[in-house]
């Protein structure tokens, strides 16, 4: 026999208020799409049309490619983007082994202590690290939207955690076969916590990815704007044309969107499997 669904009262509201959660939430991104493909008379009609009648129009992004080096500070995003997640993996990787497997005065103090910085917003540190990296003449760079995003807490905690699921045992076995902390950190620890990884460098992807304020604050010049930056002084600058800034938009938040559907399963799981234990 097959098997009938019941669908309590209970259940239908739960399910009625997620679907009108997601329209909400999706509602947005969709009217900022189609908003960027609609000719001038769409975009001005009334009543507002839902749909562009060409899907494939691209003359607003072309217009708004002519008016700013938005390829500039695509690449600017990429480039930042990649050496954060790359240089951050790396120190997260050396952090949550020390506080999970090496045994030293004050450990769990200094883990404490160290988590405790996450209560302090990043606001309440800018004018410190600019005064910082101003001395050291680091200012309007590429190098300069890097250096302060090389290490974090909250991604040290979850790859810490994990490892900390990892039975002492296995370590153990590998010290008494002759393999160092330095390989079996990498041969052993890194392939099984393969899915915190995964999570921390996508997470690491999409904060410096949208990183503003800092960017905002020590970027002068076009040559190293990146793409939040550039949109915002493309609709600072560029009129109100509002067509050109729903593409603009489109370029710039795209790449994230695509990022997070294709991994949303892997950021889950890995917050979750980071969290067990601590």
């Amino acid at each position: 026999m097959k098997k009938r669904f019941h669908f309590s009262p209970k259940k239908l509201l739960v399910y009625l208020c997620l679907i009108i959660g997601a329209i909400i939430m999706v509602f947005p991104f969709y009217w900022m799409l189609v908003s960027a493909l609609k000719t001038t008379a769409e975009f001005n009609s009334y009543p507002p049309t839902w749909v562009p009648e060409n899907w494939f129009n691209m003359e607003n992004f072309k217009t708004a490619f002519s008016k700013a080096p938005f390829v500039t500070y695509f690449m600017n995003s990429v480039i930042v983007t990649i050496s954060c997640v790359i240089v951050t993996g790396f120190t997260t990787i050396l952090a949550a082994f020390a506080f999970s497997r090496l045994k030293f005065k004050g450990r769990d103090v200094i883990f404490s202590l160290l988590l405790s910085l996450m209560m302090v917003p990043f606001e309440m540190l800018v004018i410190t690290n600019y005064e910082t990296v101003t001395r050291l003449q680091m200012g309007d760079s590429l190098i300069v939207l890097i250096i302060p995003f090389i290490s974090s807490i909250f991604y040290t905690y979850i790859l810490r955690n994990f490892f900390l699921s990892i039975p002492d045992s296995l370590y153990y076995s590998a010290r008494i076969d002759g393999a160092s902390n330095w390989k079996y950190l990498w041969r052993i620890m890194v392939p099984i916590a393969k899915p915190s990884l995964v999570t921390i460098m996508l997470l690491n992807a999409i904060s410096c990815w949208n990183s503003f304020l800092w960017t905002l604050l020590v970027i002068n010049s076009d040559d190293f704007r990146t793409l939040p930056i550039g949109l915002y002084a493309f609709m600072t600058e560029g009129g109100s044309d509002f067509k050109l800034q729903m593409a603009a938009s489109t370029f710039t938040v795209l790449p994230m969107i695509i990022l997070f559907l294709f991994t949303r399963k892997y950021i889950v799981n890995g917050v979750a499997r980071g969290g067990i234990k601590g």
